[in-house]
């Protein structure tokens, strides 16, 4: 006996009114226990709505544009009586290493390991194995992870930290914007004395700031050690690299295991670059993972690279209370972008900030208790300069180099990119690689796409 039945929004957290942009079924289709429905979006957040129930979709309530949340009605399914395994509810799912995170609640519970079985195949023999295993969990990583096991895949996830979600989502872009918003409240304010409200002067709480930004990064990453669990992805943390090219050695807090595959993607990212000769022992000297901690708020701040993160940063250290300045190396801020839209950025901060510096550059940095000394070197080079602490932001490296690809044949050129074709294939049959690891643009959204190639 057949039964109606209607299929819902289930908890997605916080998120209230997301925009449907896929949908997934149509009227007829025979669905089955786990497959997806429908695709929602967020700013920065997606993520696939799934039946637990199997049948046959009688009508859809849903169409592209709509804003659903909790408990919206998705469909009616003549169910089938086939339900799928419990788990957890979705949640939303964010776009994504450089240094180590701190714990958070929400880390990924490791997933039991199915010991490797011996088969008739070239794969060498192994602790453990998986049909698809996934360096990276970053926002190519773990979707590309999710896709497989949704396909049908014993998948395995290895990510070197606590986190699911990669750069982007746990020290890129999630909490600069989360910061970037305190800062606008801030300017905001200030700015609004030109309409003749005036405001007192901010009292700034940094531990109460820092709450905030940890506040957002975490109702973003909450869910995906339960979407991992939901599709049965076995996750580990450690840090992975080839041992040969059908398996890969993992050093984990238990030691190093071994584990085998048929297919592997690569989605091991990428890392702040550190310039050579800088004393990157003193705690003053920054990337772009150490300014988000917001330590302090120096007196004094330079900022190495006129590049989005380096404003960015600027931005919020400048809003906060610190005296900024930025050297450039180019010609303009912002290399690259067109100069009709960076010429008006220019003229605002420069009235705030203390000097930018263009066609110039850092030639040494000295270390001493009065603070750091920059030295310079260039067209509008200035005297030596002390300041309280310095942010190095002149772009990302790939980790292409790290992962010992040479032991599994992988091509990866002088630079630490790994090329591939239009499907992402490396010259290794059977391994892929997508993300910051294959080339630029080195943007989340990028690697979220190339995961579903």
């Amino acid at each position: 006996m057949t039964q109606t039945i209607e299929i819902k929004v289930p908890d997605i957290g916080d998120f209230k009114g997301i925009e449907v942009i896929e949908v997934l079924v149509k009227p007829g289709d025979v669905l089955k226990a786990e497959q997806s429905l429908i695709v929602l979006e967020s700013d920065k957040a997606t993520m696939d709505v799934p039946t637990e129930i199997a049948g046959i979709v009688k009508e859809l309530k849903v169409k592209l544009g709509d804003k659903v949340s909790q408990g919206s009605v998705i469909l009616t399914l003549e169910a089938s009586g086939q339900t799928a395994s419990p788990a957890p509810a979705p949640a939303m799912e964010s776009p994504g290493a450089n240094g180590p995170r701190p714990p958070s609640k929400d880390a990924p519970v490791q997933a039991p390991l199915t010991p490797a079985v011996a088969t008739p195949s070239t794969k060498p023999s192994a602790d453990f194995d998986a049909e698809v295993v996934v360096l990276g969990a970053g926002p190519g990583g773990y979707t590309a992870a999710f896709r497989a096991a949704d396909l049908g895949k014993k998948v395995t996830l290895i990510e070197r930290y606590e986190t699911l979600g990669g750069v982007c989502l746990n020290v890129g872009c999630i909490p600069s914007k989360a910061l970037l918003h305190t800062a606008k409240v801030i300017t905001d304010a200030a700015d609004a004395a030109h309409h003749g409200v005036t405001f007192g002067a901010p009292k700034i709480d940094l531990p109460e700031v820092l709450k905030f930004k940890e506040s957002v990064v975490g109702k973003l990453t909450k869910g995906l050690s339960g979407l991992a669990k939901q599709r049965k992805v076995t996750v580990i943390q450690g840090t992975a690299k080839f041992a040969s090219p059908k398996s890969v050695s993992i050093e984990t807090k238990d030691g190093v295991k071994t584990l085998s595959f048929d297919n592997c993607i690569i989605a091991a990212g990428s890392q702040a670059v550190k310039l050579p000769g800088f004393p990157w022992d003193d705690p003053r000297l920054m990337d772009s993972t150490d300014a988000l901690l917001l330590a302090d708020i120096p007196k004094r701040m330079l900022i190495i690279g006129g590049g989005i993160i380096g404003l960015e940063m600027a931005t919020v250290y400048d809003a906060l209370g610190s005296k900024i300045s930025v050297v450039e190396f180019m010609h303009q801020l912002i290399p690259g972008a067109d100069p009709d839209i960076v010429k008006p950025l220019h003229k605002r901060i420069e009235k705030r900030y203390e000097k930018i510096y263009l066609k110039t550059k850092v030639t040494k940095i000295e270390a001493s208790k009065a603070g750091l000394k920059a030295h310079f070197e260039g067209e509008q080079a200035p005297e030596p300069q002390v300041y309280d602490r310095i942010l190095v932001a002149v772009g990302r490296r790939p980790n292409g180099k790290l992962i010992n690809a040479e032991a599994a044949g992988i091509t990866v050129n002088e630079r630490g990119f790994i090329p591939v074709d239009k499907q992402q294939r490396t010259n290794v049959p059977g391994i892929y690689s997508i993300g910051d690891i294959v080339g630029e643009p080195m943007l989340a959204h990028k690697a979220t796409h190339e995961a579903k190639v």
